[in-house]
């Protein structure tokens, strides 16, 4: 049992990456293990030894050998696609994975500035002896590019059109000017980097086409498949609850099941049989979303209800994952209710808590 509240994916999965190290073919100058093991390791299956590799991701095999592929070469590696679909969690396995380290990163906003990209100063050595190398500060992005490590930018359409652009230079050149020293810091083989964006949030800032270039860009969908989006819900969640202490039920694909109904219709704005429309929510209603509806519904179970969880215990969750504009939003749902959950027997403990709530 550890205090830390997150743990590191290369902490948290050590002995898979350990056993999946022994694979000894042939790898990319300065990776931990060789590209199909990288796979294996996000997708599942078995090591050299034997030993069961528990999936990361579920989802398409195709679509993680070209992110891996794309990181064996020297173009970055852009995971594109809507809020929730696991952009985050592939970015940080991945690099856990070929590098053994994926703290590299840096979280991109809107008040990200070029010091935070680039390097920064130590402003009291600064001051009294000048730019010199004690006075440099690194970023996790000159780091990675010191030491030949994998470097994360999550949401990199958040900042800047301008402060975007000075990775250019790094993307291309695989070089970091430091003009006030009159020098540089050159990449070591083994660095790339691995950004992720989404076009569906207020505030993005699209990304120059010189600056699209130098990345390859491959685009995480949500869940096709019901069975596959309870599946990848049902898995996370006990994840969660595990690292979180709380007692989770021992099945909870059937609350899973109702929660991704009512995300998944009130996402496409028609039933599951497609037969009738409804009016769609402005929230994301994200398979990430999903979780934390759960995860919250299990908490409020195992400290306020009596160890099950159900409509009760999800419902607040459920609520203000829908509810992100109160006027459109609400009529959304209250119409869904009355048209759609009203008319389902196995949805009555949602469709009477939800009213009541609202």
């Amino acid at each position: 049992m550890t205090d830390q509240m997150r743990r590191p994916a290369e902490v948290e999965w050590a002995s898979e990456i350990a056993a999946l190290r022994a694979d000894d073919g042939p790898r990319p100058e300065g990776w931990a293990m060789t590209p199909k093991a990288v796979v294996t390791y996000l997708l599942g299956g078995e090591a050299p030894d034997g030993s069961k590799i528990s999936p990361k991701y579920i989802g398409s095999r195709r679509l993680m050998e070209t992110a891996v592929a794309t990181l064996a070469t020297d173009r970055a590696l852009l995971l594109l696609g809507v809020p929730g679909t696991a952009k985050s969690w592939v970015s940080e396995h991945l690099a856990a994975a070929i590098a053994g380290d994926s703290t590299m990163v840096i979280q991109c906003t809107a008040g990200t500035d070029e010091n935070q990209i680039r390097y920064g100063w130590n402003y009291a050595q600064l001051l009294a002896h000048g730019p010199s190398q004690d006075a440099l500060v690194p970023t996790p992005l000159y780091r990675a590019m010191q030491t030949g490590r994998l470097c994360r930018l999550e949401e990199l359409t958040r900042m800047g059109s301008d402060v975007q652009d000075t990775l250019i230079t790094v993307l291309s050149e695989k070089m970091l000017p430091v003009p006030e020293l009159n020098s540089a810091v050159y990449a070591k083989r083994g660095f790339n980097v691995i950004a992720t964006a989404n076009n569906r949030d207020k505030g993005v800032n699209d990304l120059s086409a010189a600056l699209k270039r130098r990345f390859n860009v491959v685009v995480l969908p949500l869940p096709d498949d019901m069975d596959e989006e309870v599946r990848i819900i049902t898995k996370r969640v006990g994840e969660m609850a595990h690292s979180l202490d709380l007692p989770a039920p021992g099945d909870i694909s059937a609350e899973v099941q109702k929660v991704v109904t009512i995300f998944r219709e009130m996402r496409s704005g028609e039933t599951l049989d497609g037969k009738a429309k409804i009016k769609t929510s402005s929230g994301n209603l994200s398979t990430a979303e999903a979780i934390a509806v759960m995860v919250g519904g299990l908490s409020q179970a195992a400290w306020f209800g009596e160890g099950g969880v159900g409509a009760e215990d999800l419902a607040p969750s459920i609520l203000g994952a829908v509810i992100k504009d109160p006027v459109q939003d609400k009529v959304a749902l209250e119409e869904y209710l009355e048209t759609t959950l009203k008319k389902r027997r196995d949805f009555a403990g949602y469709y009477a808590t939800l009213n009541e709530l609202l």
